[in-house]
């Protein structure tokens, strides 16, 4: 029997999944002319049918570029030099910054960013139900968001319906601050709001506001009413984002057969178009701030209208957005989710189908990448566990290929007899601990010891993690003179009423 091996000390392989470089191939639906008769076809939707704006000075914005408006109807009508003009002016990459460098969040070229489940009114988990969101759990969900690295950004994860609508945004912003030091969210609800997340943001990073147009901060996300109409609060959005320079994600939600043609690429068309007027109009408030072109289409049952994610149709949509961006020459954001209402198979595989097409596609951001259930209504701390071990997954598989003499081992090969096995080589000893990646959540124990342990679920498990995690969890270091500041303005601003969303 061949002697043992001498194995060298060695620790736990460490995961440190920040800054992502997607290395998989790019994907396409579309052969290069069947995508340039989308493009084309998307700007004839802008020229020929125009889209609804409902805010008077973002109609004001567009005419006084050069478009054709009709009053009466609100119809804006592009036609499709002025768009090409102007989305030519959005840059490529660029880079958000936190306070923590190792948090920054790159667009454009390979880089990919996870975002958690966001927007959602409900929140469940296996102890206490499915229930309305409340603050508690949107901080619960903050802390989650930390405590994996693979979430690159915050994102606005449930309403906390406890806090009134006005001061809302108040509690929002301070719990991401407070709790993370991750790229934080600002809803685009009025004016007034956006105003107060920048003021508070502005305290957070040692800015006056008025330095703000000089660091990427923060972003939004612009959801069109498909089919073409930019209401107020969103057309308000883009002009308050793109002011103070900060990134707008420009998303249509066209979902085939409803809010869209029932094919893919009808169903594109229309969202792309939908996108190119939201990009215009960023441009044309502040050339060259950055944007983020949104596509977050699937289809919905026709049976019941209910929408549907995970789907094949999702998953070739988010393939064919994909090279829409790269025609325009944007950094692009895509969606994952789940139709299930529970934390079960079919969470996980919608979610993956939803995940593989994005990746894919080359998706720059992945919004609705952990936790998201019933097609957007409700956050499920369960399912935020089993996605992070899905999404750490990825990242891993995401990785270099380390390829030299050392990783070919050609002295291993040599060492072990035909029949025999590689457990004692020297290669083998040195590097057993940390060569593979170790899950967190899947058990890999064999029947008997899986038994004995309780025969626990991965859901069961995952529960456990939560829980573990939130006990466990501790907020990283904030300047106490900022957060101060922050309560202070906060306090100001409750006193003079807060915001309401129509401001």
């Amino acid at each position: 029997m061949a002697r043992r091996a001498r194995s060298k000390p060695s620790t736990p392989r460490a995961t440190h999944y920040t800054q992502l470089r997607n290395r998989f191939p790019q994907a396409e639906v579309f052969s290069a002319d069947e995508l340039a008769h989308i493009h084309a076809s998307a700007l004839r939707v802008l020229s020929e049918l125009g889209i609804k704006v409902l805010l008077p000075e973002g109609r004001a914005l567009f005419k006084r570029a050069g478009a054709k408006v009709d009053e009466d109807t609100m119809m804006v009508f592009l036609d499709a030099d002025m768009v090409a003009d102007h989305i030519a002016k959005a840059p490529f990459e660029f880079s958000l910054r936190t306070d923590n460098p190792k948090r920054a969040i790159h667009m454009g070229g390979t880089h990919v960013n996870f975002s958690p489940a966001g927007g959602c009114p409900n929140v469940t988990d296996m102890t206490r139900g499915r229930r309305p969101g409340d603050m508690a759990s949107f901080r619960d969900l903050m802390k989650l968001s930390q405590e994996w690295d693979v979430i690159a950004k915050l994102s606005s994860s449930i309403e906390p319906q406890d806090v009134p609508v006005h001061l809302r945004h108040y509690a929002t912003m301070r719990a991401q601050l407070e709790l993370s030091d991750k790229l934080p969210f600002i809803y685009a609800r009025g004016h007034r709001q956006v105003v107060d997340g920048f003021e508070m943001l502005a305290l957070a990073r040692g800015l006056d506001i008025e330095d703000l147009p000089n660091h990427l901060l923060t972003q939004t996300v612009i959801n069109s009413n498909s089919p073409r109409q930019l209401d107020i609060p969103m057309t308000r959005g883009i002009i308050d984002f793109a002011s103070y320079g900060q990134p707008i994600v420009m998303t249509p939600f066209c979902l085939s057969g409803a809010m869209a043609p029932i094919t893919i690429a009808g169903a594109l068309t229309l969202s792309h178009a939908e996108a190119l007027a939201g990009i215009t109009l960023a441009q044309i408030v502040k050339p060259g701030v950055p944007v983020i072109y949104g596509a977050f289409s699937s289809n919905v049952d026709m049976k019941s209208g209910a929408p549907a994610f995970g789907t094949p149709e999702h998953f070739k949509t988010n393939i064919g957005a994909g090279q829409l961006a790269r025609l325009i020459n944007i950094p692009w954001r895509s969606g994952a989710g789940s139709a299930s209402n529970a934390p079960d198979v079919q969470a996980t595989y919608e979610n993956m189908m939803g995940l593989m097409g994005a990746l894919m596609g080359h998706s720059h951001v992945i919004y609705h990448a952990a936790g998201w259930l019933e097609g957007g209504l409700t956050v499920s701390y369960e399912k935020w566990v089993i996605d992070c071990e899905i999404l750490q997954g990825l990242a891993e598989a995401m990785q270099q290929v380390p390829v030299d003499d050392a990783h070919i081992g050609l002295d291993a090969i040599a060492q072990v007899q035909p029949g025999g096995h590689f457990f004692e080589t020297a290669q083998t000893m040195e590097r057993y601990q940390d060569a593979f990646y170790s899950p967190f959540l899947s058990d890999l124990s064999n029947f008997g010891q899986w038994t004995e342990a309780g025969s626990k679920t991965a859901t069961q498990r995952a529960h456990e993690i939560w829980q573990q995690k939130l006990k466990d969890f501790q907020p990283p270091a904030f300047p106490q003179d900022r957060m101060e500041a922050i309560d202070a303005f906060i306090a100001k601003r409750t006193e003079q009423g807060g915001a309401p969303i129509d401001e």
